[in-house]
């Protein structure tokens, strides 16, 4: 099987560099996975897509490696995670090239894909989202999700034609936002509009800020926490979780006496966010919006 690079795949093996227990929360193809491994660390590698853990597991092999099925906002892969006591812990968030090139899976606008989505086998598909959630909640999705202006025209159009016939593949969502946006409206648009879909079929920005302080919680002392983030959602997610942690203070501003924890869990290291170079963005294109973010845990925590 070809060896899939991943986003970021150097800066994140650096970082990990010294690292001995390592958590990969989102294994995808096990690019990351394989050079934790080489590095001599041991692995927790972790993804909710049963497909993808098996392909990564045929590509890397068991040798270092313990593999577990689950989300990594599950409660009980989170307690798993604690138990394995990690130093380092990423989260390379977003679909893989694997789920958006596999038609099958849902994630494509190309044509006649299936409306489908889901990350994992459980929980509602995309055409059942789309289907069945009223129209303000729609109009919700594809505002804060997809940063489209014109949500509410949109969420009216996908109701006035799901009433006469049911969402079902690809087509009958590009062909709404047509109606909407114009005939010109292009891939652009419909991967943005198209990832607002997933993220909710798959409450992606939910579980991220659900797992944070838990992932975090069960670092050793001294270990380091990275996230890779494609979309504006979860890097605010990310970014104001880490800046809370690096603060001595959290109380109000008006608050005479602090009465919080009174001090930083830790520091964000480097302060702003590492992006793709040139290089990595002409290799893979897809790379072009990615973010890592790093917090390092308090030597003392």
């Amino acid at each position: 099987m070809t060896r899939h690079v991943p986003v970021h795949a150097e800066a994140v093996a650096r970082l990990a560099a010294d690292s001995r227990r390592v958590v990969d929360g989102t294994v995808g193809s096990g690019g990351h996975a394989e050079r934790f491994r080489a590095a001599g660390a041991e692995v927790l590698a972790v993804d909710r897509d049963a497909e993808a853990l098996a392909r990564a597991r045929a590509i890397v092999g068991d040798e270092g490696i313990r593999w577990l099925h689950g989300s990594f906002g599950d409660a009980v892969v989170l307690a798993e995670i604690d138990r394995f006591r990690p130093d380092f812990v990423l989260l390379d968030l977003g679909v893989s090239s694997e789920q958006l090139d596999t038609d099958a899976r849902g994630f494509s606008f190309r044509p006649g894909a299936p409306l489908d989505m889901r990350m994992g086998a459980a929980g509602e598909s995309a055409a059942e989202l789309l289907n069945g959630i009223p129209e303000s909640e729609l109009a919700r999705i594809f505002a804060k999700y997809g940063d489209e202006r014109r949500a509410r025209r949109l969420a009216s159009e996908v109701c006035r034609r799901r009433a006469r016939k049911a969402f079902a593949t690809s087509d009958d969502l590009v062909n709404a936002i047509r109606a909407v946006l114009g005939p010109r409206a292009g891939p652009a648009i419909f991967a943005r509009l198209f990832q607002a879909v997933r993220i909710a079929v798959n409450d992606e920005l939910g579980e991220l800020e659900r797992a944070l302080p838990a992932l975090r919680e069960s670092l050793q002392p001294g270990g380091t926490l990275a996230v890779i983030s494609y979309h504006s959602g979860e890097d605010r997610i990310v970014k104001l979780h880490f800046k809370e942690w690096a603060r001595a203070c959290i109380c109000p501003p008006a608050h005479p006496i602090c009465t919080c924890r009174g001090r930083a869990l830790g520091v964000i290291d480097p302060r702003k966010p590492v992006l793709p170079d040139g290089d990595e963005i002409a290799a893979n294109p897809r790379a072009r919006s990615a973010k890592l973010r790093v917090f390092r845990n308090d030597a003392d925590a």
